[in-house]
């Protein structure tokens, strides 16, 4: 600021210093004083000065930034219920993140999507509409060793560890067969922590409630879920257990156990392999589902992705159905990855078999 004011002033002076010849009707250089002209200048920029430091006052903080992604998907899928011809999806989603100390985080995530979805068991999770909607409001602080995460609308599984490497083409899959416990999502408030171990184990347990019809949190007549998960992370490989307590007053009580593994070789050439396992138990009934993903990192110029999975939990006396898919991504660049891929689901009727590309954009 201060060479900016350098140069304000600096043409002033020279311009009142400069010869100045006078006629009988101009005004002669005895009728100026230099002190007072740059006495003028210098106060008006001082004012120019103020005015820029207020602006800088309100601007973003440094440590405010904000994230960018696009979504769009291209294709059809045979034997959907409502159409065959091709369709277009897409998403968009913004992430605003600031900190207040430096070991904290205050998140809020923004969607918006298309306002129809591929199928009725919506395999890319565009759903939210075309309209922004705030997805999530988390706040990630340290306490003791431990780190915290309260938030509205926030999984609970928000502090779980994980132990999944597969690069899901379709949202289903990307929960690695334990959607129900180590990738439980969340609607309502939720209040979740983990504290790591230097030895790899880390530990996790949360809880989230939502106010049915305004009865309140943590109320018997709302819906509330309790967890807690146990991973373990190396090198090359990695574990975690998770247990679910779901307790909702319109239903009986469900628990559900989960599992999910990754191993990753060292040649490039061998693919990674993640798996996963949960079971779940409402009034005595038992339900299962699996899944195993390989991912090779390095097939050409991108990465190929196969997997399959049961389409979810499913009973010894039902029967049970699967869903496969494979899928390549192409790094364009930095910000942009090109996916073809296809999935087929199976179902009661028809099964359903889909083929897009998705085109993934990060700014």
């Amino acid at each position: 600021m201060k060479l900016f004011k350098s140069l304000l002033v600096a043409p002033a002076t020279l311009g009142l210093l400069a010869p100045m010849s006078a006629t009988a009707n101009e005004v002669t250089i005895n009728d100026f004083n230099p002190a007072e002209e740059l006495a003028v200048t210098n106060s008006r920029v001082d004012g120019l000065e103020a005015r820029l430091n207020n602006f800088e006052a309100g601007s973003f903080s440094d440590t405010t930034s904000a994230s960018f992604s696009v979504g769009s998907y291209i294709g059809a899928i045979d034997g959907d219920t409502g159409t065959e011809a091709t369709i277009f999806e897409y998403e968009f989603n913004i992430g605003l993140s600031t900190s207040f100390t430096g070991d904290d985080s205050l998140s809020i995530a923004i969607d918006s999507g298309s306002d129809s979805v591929a199928t009725a068991d919506d395999p890319f999770g565009i759903d939210t509409g075309s309209s922004l909607q705030v997805d999530g409001v988390t706040y990630s602080f340290p306490l003791g060793g431990a780190t915290m995460i309260v938030g509205a609308d926030t999984d609970i599984s928000a502090s779980f560890t994980g132990a999944c490497s597969y690069s899901a083409f379709t949202k289903y899959m990307s929960k690695c067969g334990t959607k129900n416990t180590v990738k439980k999502g969340g609607n309502g408030v939720t209040a979740t922590g983990s504290y790591a171990f230097d030895s790899g184990l880390s530990l996790a347990a949360g809880l989230s409630s939502k106010s049915d019809s305004g009865t309140g949190i943590l109320t018997k007549e709302g819906t509330d879920s309790y967890g807690i998960e146990a991973a373990y992370t190396a090198d090359s490989w990695g574990v975690a257990v998770a247990y679910i307590s779901d307790d909702n007053a319109a239903a009986d009580e469900t628990s559900s156990w989960g599992v999910n593994g990754t191993y990753t070789f060292d040649g490039a050439s061998l693919p990674s392999v993640s798996v996963g396992y949960e079971t779940q138990e409402t009034s005595g009934t038992e339900a299962n589902g699996y899944f195993v993903g390989l991912t090779w990192p390095e097939v050409g110029s991108g990465s190929l992705s196969v997997g399959a999975a049961t389409a979810g939990n499913f009973a010894d006396n039902v029967t049970e159905r699967m869903m496969y898919e494979a899928s390549y991504a192409y790094p364009v660049n930095d910000g942009l990855t090109v996916t073809p891929g296809v999935f087929i689901e199976e179902k009661a009727g028809d099964d359903l078999t889909g083929i897009f590309v998705k085109s993934s954009f990060s700014f």
